[in-house]
């Protein structure tokens, strides 16, 4: 039986295209782009210590009207790898 494993779905699109089981973030230093992950990632602990990591540092202002995560997308790329293998 094989394991469907988590998976980001890059958007580039606004609000309509979230599909259920999955949630929207912000990435980026600079420029942000509009990531679609699956919720399954709020109950991992490396995510969760990921959030609060970004919280300490930058807050949580979301003026993009989602979760904004201020780092940069190949960090952000390594941990959701890294969830999708767990």
């Amino acid at each position: 039986m094989a394991t469907r494993m988590p998976r980001i779905i890059k958007k580039s699109t606004t609000t309509g295209d979230v599909p259920k089981g999955h949630f929207a973030v912000y990435v980026g230093e600079k420029q942000k782009k509009r990531f679609v992950i699956p919720i399954s990632f709020l109950s991992q602990p490396l995510f969760h210590d990921f959030l609060s990591k970004a919280e300490e540092e930058f807050g949580f202002d979301h003026p993009m009207g989602c979760l904004t995560i201020p780092c940069s997308e190949d960090v952000f790329f390594d941990l959701t790898s890294r969830l999708s293998r767990i």
